[in-house]
């Protein structure tokens, strides 16, 4: 499995312990709600849905209005699937869940796993928030060593552009020092999510 269908499964299965949902739905809300999967198509979504009921851990049900039936059957379509979490889906969510390594702090995986910090335990946040403060650490020190070496050989807009990079990730440092602080003093977390990056 790839890390992004990795994501996608694990984006799917929170979403649906919400309520259940149609693929429509489902996929609006990974566009809405989950910037990562802004891009991203049906081609990638039904794939993903139908491993998710092959293990067990997604039923499908037909929709429940009768009149969307109705249409459907009239259009020749076949009516909406509707897609429940089973409660093998929702045991298997909350490993997900408690789940902190490596791979939690990367760009696309930290953005999915910061949308469900709501139910997420205390201490997993915490851990995830410290190794994704660390790593853009690391990343920070890199461009400032790399930029320190290549500094004069580079032209006006090159440079411009290396230090936007730099202050991108300035920026989320800061953010995410503020988070770590309010986790620590254990206020309830009901804050806006990270920068915008169109916005930077």
């Amino acid at each position: 499995m790839s890390r992004r269908s990795g994501i996608l499964e694990f984006a799917v299965l929170g979403l649906l312990r919400e309520s259940p949902m149609h693929g429509y739905e489902l996929r609006k809300r990974l566009n809405t709600s989950l910037g990562v999967f802004r891009a991203f198509s049906y081609g990638t979504l039904y794939p993903c849905l139908k491993t998710l009921v092959a293990n067990g851990w997604l039923i499908e049900e037909p929709g429940n209005a009768p009149e969307d039936a109705l249409a459907a059957s009239l259009a020749g379509r076949r009516a909406k699937i509707v897609y429940r979490l089973t409660a093998a889906g929702k045991e298997h969510f909350e490993e997900l869940l408690s789940h902190t390594g490596p791979d939690t702090w990367e760009d696309e995986s930290f953005a999915a796993r910061f949308a469900f910090f709501g139910q997420t335990e205390r201490d997993v946040r915490m851990r995830v928030l410290e190794g994704r403060r660390s790593r853009l650490e690391e990343r920070l020190e890199k461009m400032r060593a790399s930029l320190a070496r290549t500094r004069e050989r580079l032209d006006d807009y090159t440079l411009e552009l290396q230090r936007h990079g730099m202050e991108s990730v300035e920026r989320e440092v800061r953010w995410l020092n503020e988070l770590i602080e309010s986790e620590r003093a254990g206020r309830d977390r009901r804050r806006p999510g990270p920068p915008d990056e169109t916005a930077k």
